[in-house]
């Protein structure tokens, strides 16, 4: 398989469920604007999509996946069957009793996660009773996760790339169709949630009956696959997610902060992980499986020349998003949020933390791609270390910026934090002689550095003042940004080709 092409079909896959978000927060700015009810919801959507990210697409897919990729190469069918059946019945059992602690623990989690909430007792009791209803969705979305690095093993990328559009359907449908129905109706938002993960599942299921690997859970305590990837999971819960515990973290500090600011870091959070998701996400799908069987066919070349292209694709098409996000906040927030309760003042402070985001974007994408290179050597050790450092290093920026940016300064810690991980992760490779890098890396940076000037000029030009963006109708501002996409695009590959860059140059083939 081509990796390029499936990297364009994961990521296209990704772009419809980005739009799709983008829509459905379109709608809840709308709706219900940056205020008590949406930073309720926000903080109670964010606590189980924090563990989806932890567990089931975090440390739960780089442990499960390697070994799976291992049992399909060298153990036959049968005993891959096996593993896949036992590992989804202990999954099960544990995913039921984490639900069940989680909803019966609510308010012991909010006050964990958002002690600020605790001077405001309606909103303190709004995030609580938000959350019992979506914390479920990680027992669903836990399951989503292992029916989806099944499907990735067996190189059917497009299927868990589509599924997440389901969750955005699902909650555009709920708030448009269902809030006038719930008290409060934000409530619709929560149960949006739910039926989201459900229908996750449901969509992924018909696809692994036809693969002949739909689990049938069994509970054998013993299978040594299973204690493997155990015990790969429990370190890595910190070396693959350490940006959501920044951000749960940052969420708790926020909620000392002027009401506004968790909607305010939301919004911009999403925007940034609209590049993040198309390109890291999609980037680590692709790689893990072929780096897992690079190195069960003890391939150190090819590992290294795997792990090149993955680099050199990320800095080409990560550095324009991140410049694009920092040039153009206020017209991405003012098109696609400042409607109905979403005011001038929430655009601007949504802006502040998009520009802080913006700084640490390549390094939050770089660490999908090298975290890999330890994980599918089964090396979860090192990138837990690195992790540690990182946590601390972002805790300490945020007390140190927190006083004189506010929410910004918790933001752009989160992006020099990913950057220090992306660093230590790249450092670790080198040292270990996992990774060599290929020759013209300086003539490819300066040929980059290059097309991004004159994207730049070009964004800046075709712009015009920002105070434009938030008095102008909203179809016209949705006009003005769309040409300026195409304008940003052409200027940037436009150069890249003048200057010898093409297509062909970056096809790689699978393991």
């Amino acid at each position: 398989m081509n990796l390029l092409r499936a990297l364009a079909a994961v990521s296209s896959m990704t772009l419809l469920s980005r739009i799709l978000g983008f829509v459905r927060d379109t709608v809840v700015a709308r709706l219900f604007g940056a205020g008590l009810a949406t930073d309720a919801f926000f903080v109670a959507f964010k606590i189980p999509n924090l563990l989806r990210r932890l567990f089931a697409e975090g440390a739960f897919s780089q442990a499960f996946v390697p070994t799976l990729a291992e049992y399909k190469n060298r153990h036959g069918p049968e005993a891959t069957r096996d593993l896949i059946d036992n590992v989804t019945g202990l999954l099960t059992v544990i995913l039921f009793f984490v639900t069940l602690l989680g909803v019966i623990a609510a308010p012991l989690i909010v006050y964990a996660s958002a002690y600020g909430f605790i001077d405001e007792p309606a909103k303190f009791a709004l995030t609580v009773k938000l959350l019992r209803i979506t914390f479920p969705y990680i027992l669903f979305i836990s399951l989503v996760s292992l029916a989806g690095g099944i499907l990735n093993t067996w190189s059917r990328f497009s299927v868990p790339a589509f599924t997440p559009v389901l969750l955005n359907v699902s909650l555009i449908a709920f708030a448009l169709l269902g809030a006038p129905y719930f008290d409060p109706p934000i409530t619709a938002l929560a149960w949006g949630v739910f039926c989201g993960g459900v229908l996750q599942l449901a969509f992924q299921l018909p696809h692994l009956a036809k693969l002949k690997l739909l689990p049938r859970p069994r509970f054998n305590f013993k299978h040594a696959g299973v204690w493997r990837i155990l015990k790969l999971m429990g370190p890595a819960v910190f070396g693959v997610s350490i940006a959501q515990i920044s951000l749960l973290i940052n969420t708790f500090f926020a909620s000392f902060l002027v009401t506004g600011a968790v909607s305010w870091l939301y919004y911009a959070d999403r925007l940034m992980e609209f590049p993040a998701g198309l390109l890291g996400a999609a980037l680590g799908t692709i790689l893990l499986p072929s780096l897992a069987k690079h190195y069960t066919d003890n391939s150190p070349e090819q590992y290294s020349q795997l792990l090149d292209w993955g680099l050199r694709l990320t800095f080409l098409l990560t550095l324009p998003a991140a410049v694009a996000l920092a040039l153009l906040g206020v017209p991405l927030v003012a098109t696609l949020f400042h409607y109905g309760r979403f005011s001038e003042l929430d655009v601007q402070m949504t802006r502040s933390a998009l520009l802080a985001y913006s700084v640490g974007l390549s390094g939050l994408i770089l660490v999908k791609v090298l975290a890999p290179g330890f994980y599918a050597r089964q090396n979860i050790k090192t990138p837990v270390k690195i992790a540690l450092v990182t946590l601390l290093a972002t805790q300490l920026l945020n007390l140190a910026l927190i006083a004189p940016l506010k929410h910004a300064g918790l933001a752009l810690s989160i992006g020099l934090g990913a950057c220090l991980n992306a660093g230590l992760l790249y450092r670790g490779l080198r040292s270990r002689g996992i990774y060599m890098p290929q020759p013209g890396w300086r003539v490819f940076l300066m040929k980059i550095a290059l097309a991004l000037y004159v994207m730049a000029i070009a964004l800046w030009f075709s712009m015009g003042a920002e105070t434009d963006w938030t008095i102008q109708r909203g179809w016209a501002r949705f006009i003005h940004l769309a040409w300026m996409v195409p304008v940003g695009g052409v200027s940037y590959f436009g150069t890249l080709w003048l200057l010898g860059f093409r297509l062909k140059d970056f096809a790689k083939r699978s393991a």
